[in-house]
C-alpha cells in the first residue's frame, strides 16, 4: 500500500473518530479565554477615554476607527498566512498576547499618540485570531461537522464573554477603569496556555483551508474566488451590516458617560453581560435551526432586521435599564452573525482551498464596516447630536437589510440534510 494512500486511510479514520477529548477541551478553552481578548477594550475604551482622559467624541471616534482600520490592511494577508502556515495555535497565541501588550500601553503611557499606537496593534492582532480558530476547527473536525462546532465555539465564545463583561464590571467599579485592561492581559495568557492543549497532528491541514481532504489541487486562483458574484454581494452586506451597528454600543456608553455619571461603567458592563448571555443561547439556536434544515439566509435575515429597530430604540430613550433592555436585540443580531457568517464563507469556498483566506476578507469587510460606523457616526455626533447619530446608523441598517433580502442567494447545499445527520 502507498503511503498516500496510508495518509488518506488515516485521515479518514480520524474524522470517524473526531479529535481527542485534549483538542476539544484545548478548543473549548481557547475559545472561552478570547472572548476577552479578540475584541480588545472594545466599548468599555470609549468610557475610560470620555471619563478618565475627558476626550471629545471626535477623538474619540478617531481612536476607535484604529483598530478597524488596521484590521482592515492586515485582512488579506492574515487570512493568506493561515492559509499557507501549519503553525496556526501560534498565531491565535502571539495575537493575543499582543492585545495585551497594547492594554498596557493605553494605560501606561498619557496622550493620542500612544492609545492610536495601540489600537493599530490590537487591529493587526485582529486580524489573525477568528480566520485562525476557525481553521482550526474546520481541520479537527471537517466540513461536514463544522456548523456543530462553529455553534459551540460561538456559545462558548460568549459565555466568556459575559464572564468577563462580569469581572470587568466589578474591577471598573471598586478598582478602577484601569483594572478592565489588566483582565484582558490575564486572559490573552490563559489563551495562550490552553492552545497547548490542542494537538497539531490532529489538525488536517488540506481540509482547514477549505480543499478536499483527498485532494492534492493547489487552491484556486484568487481572481476565479473574486469571479464569483454571492462571494462579493456577501462582503459587502458584512459592511453594511456592521457600518449600521458597530457605533451603537459605543455611542450608548458616552451618552451614559455624560447623562449618568459614576454608573457608566457597570451599566455597560450590564450591557455585554445581557448581550452576550443571550447570544449564547441564540448560537445554540442556529446551531440546531441548521440542523433542522433551514437556510442559512432567512437566519441571517433575521438579524438584519433587528438593526433598525435597535438603532431606534437608542435614538428614543437613554436610561439605563433602557439600553440594558435593549441589548437584548444586539444578543440576537450578533450571535446569529457570529455563527451564520461563518459558515456563509466555508459553503461559498468548499473545494477552493482558500476558506481562511475568505474569512480574512469576512473580518476585513467586518472591519472596514465598524471603522467607518465609528468615524463618520463619531463626527456627526459631535455637529449635529446623539439622536441624529443614532438616525443615521438607523438608515444604514435599513439599506443594509433590503441589500442582502434582494441580492443574496441561499448557500446551503441541497443534500446538506442528509449529512447533517452526522452528529456535531
Amino acid at each position: 500500500m502507498s503511503s498516500t494512500r496510508i495518509a488518506q486511510d488515516s485521515r479518514t479514520t480520524n474524522a470517524g473518530k473526531g479529535p481527542s477529548a485534549s483538542s476539544v477541551t484545548g478548543l473549548d478553552a481557547t475559545n472561552f479565554f478570547l472572548a476577552d481578548v479578540q475584541d480588545g477594550v472594545g466599548p468599555y475604551l470609549t468610557v475610560y477615554l470620555a471619563s478618565a482622559r475627558h476626550w471629545q467624541a471626535g477623538p474619540i471616534g478617531i481612536a476607535m476607527a484604529m483598530t478597524g482600520l488596521a484590521t482592515a490592511l492586515c485582512q488579506i494577508p492574515a487570512g493568506l498566512l493561515v492559509d499557507s502556515t501549519r503553525y496556526k495555535r501560534t498565531l491565535v497565541a502571539v495575537s493575543a498576547l499582543v492585545t495585551a501588550l497594547s492594554c498596557i500601553l493605553i494605560i501606561a503611557l498619557p496622550g493620542m499618540a500612544p492609545v492610536i499606537a495601540a489600537q493599530i496593534m490590537m487591529g493587526a492582532a485582529a486580524a489573525v485570531i477568528p480566520p485562525a480558530l476557525a481553521a482550526i476547527s474546520l481541520g479537527l473536525v471537517g466540513r461536514r461537522r463544522l456548523p456543530g462546532r462553529i455553534s459551540r465555539n460561538q456559545g462558548i465564545n460568549h459565555f466568556g464573554s459575559f464572564a468577563s463583561a462580569a469581572l470587568a464590571g466589578l474591577c471598573g467599579q471598586y478598582w478602577g477603569l484601569n483594572w478592565i485592561f489588566y483582565l484582558v492581559c490575564g486572559s490573552a495568557i490563559a489563551s495562550a496556555v490552553a492552545l497547548l492543549l490542542i494537538r497539531p497532528k490532529e489538525i488536517d491541514q488540506k481540509v482547514a483551508r477549505g480543499s478536499e481532504d483527498e485532494s492534492n489541487d493547489p487552491p484556486v486562483a484568487l481572481n476565479a474566488l473574486f469571479g464569483r458574484r454571492p462571494v462579493w454581494v456577501f462582503l459587502c452586506a458584512i459592511v453594511l451590516f456592521h457600518l449600521g451597528n458597530a457605533a451603537m454600543l459605543p455611542f450608548a456608553g458616552q451618552v451614559m458617560a455624560k447623562s449618568h455619571p459614576g454608573s457608566e461603567t457597570v451599566t455597560l458592563s450590564a450591557c455585554v453581560i445581557v448581550a452576550q448571555f443571550v447570544m449564547m443561547l441564540v448560537a445554540w439556536a442556529v446551531g440546531r435551526a441548521m440542523a433542522g434544515g433551514i437556510g442559512r439566509k432567512p437566519i441571517f435575515l433575521l438579524a438584519y432586521a433587528i438593526l433598525p429597530i435597535r438603532g431606534l430604540l437608542f435614538s428614543w430613550f437613554d436610561a439605563p435599564t433602557a439600553i440594558i433592555a435593549i441589548q437584548v436585540l444586539d444578543g440576537i443580531a450578533a450571535g446569529i452573525f457570529g455563527v451564520i457568517a461563518i459558515i456563509i464563507a466555508a459553503d461559498l469556498t468548499h473545494g477552493t482551498g482558500r476558506f481562511n483566506f475568505l474569512q480574512g476578507m469576512v473580518a476585513l469587510s467586518v472591519g472596514i464596516g465598524g471603522a467607518l460606523s465609528n468615524l463618520l457616526g463619531g463626527y456627526i455626533v459631535q455637529l449635529e447630536g446623539y439622536r441624529a447619530g443614532f438616525l443615521s446608523l438607523t438608515a444604514i441598517a435599513v439599506l443594509a437589510l433590503l441589500f442582502f433580502l434582494m441580492l443574496m442567494p441561499e448557500t446551503r447545499d441541497p443534500d446538506e440534510q442528509a449529512r447533517n445527520a452526522v452528529p456535531a
